[in-house]
């Protein structure tokens, strides 16, 4: 074989092994307490090495959990360990179980097209099948998405127009009227001040009547 093909070849070979690297499956089961009001739907966990925690939204960049903090208990460090350096694991899973608050993510396989958090820089390559979400949570009366590649994905399996920010539309399953919430993302890219974010979620707490600070 010519030693330019030869090359070709590896390279080609490289190139295949470094992308199925890069497939991440799921590293968390959903957290579905059976008697939740809501179920939040983020796009995917970022990478490990971007970890404060075992559980979702982990980020120390993300503020999901101070935005429940400011709401719930008027302050945004209420889910912080001491050192600030980690949120409580534990002290989410019981505030969420307490609430009906359920968790998971619109995708179940991905591939990271770079080495960063962003959803743009996501490849989808396994959607999760949120209508078996929806039938282990019977008294679910709303789904979140918090990102723009959750919402897509959730119109996939849905006929539903994709709400404004803050805002929610109906939508039919089996003989259930239940709403999309179209939150704005908790990512500090997204550019809106947490206190402003707090404001719109604490709406969504209030119409759910999920009771709150």
């Amino acid at each position: 074989m010519d030693e330019r093909i030869r090359i070709q070849h590896r390279i080609a070979r490289q190139e295949r092994a470094e992308a199925e690297r890069m497939i991440e499956e799921h590293p968390l089961e959903p957290f579905l307490p059976s008697h939740s009001k809501l179920l939040m739907l983020g796009s995917f966990p970022p990478q490990k090495k971007r970890w404060s925690m075992d559980f979702y939204y982990p980020n120390l960049q993300n503020d999901m959990w101070r935005i429940f903090g400011l709401i719930f208990f008027g302050n945004k460090d209420h889910f912080l360990l001491p050192h600030k350096k980690a949120f409580c694991k534990e002290k989410l899973i019981t505030f969420l179980t307490e609430k009906g608050i359920a968790l998971f993510d619109s995708a179940t396989v991905i591939r990271r097209l770079q080495d960063n958090a962003s959803d743009k820089y996501l490849e989808v390559i396994e959607a999760t099948n949120i209508p078996l979400l929806l039938k282990q949570l019977p008294q679910c009366k709303a789904i979140v998405t918090t990102g723009q590649k959750a919402t897509d994905i959730f119109r996939t399996q849905f006929d539903i127009q994709e709400p404004a920010i803050g805002k929610n539309e109906a939508f039919m399953f089996g003989d259930r009227t239940l709403h999309l919430y179209r939150m704005p993302s908790s990512s500090r890219a997204y550019p809106l001040a947490i206190e402003k974010k707090a404001e719109i979620y604490h709406l969504m707490f209030k119409e759910l009547g999920i009771k709150y600070k």
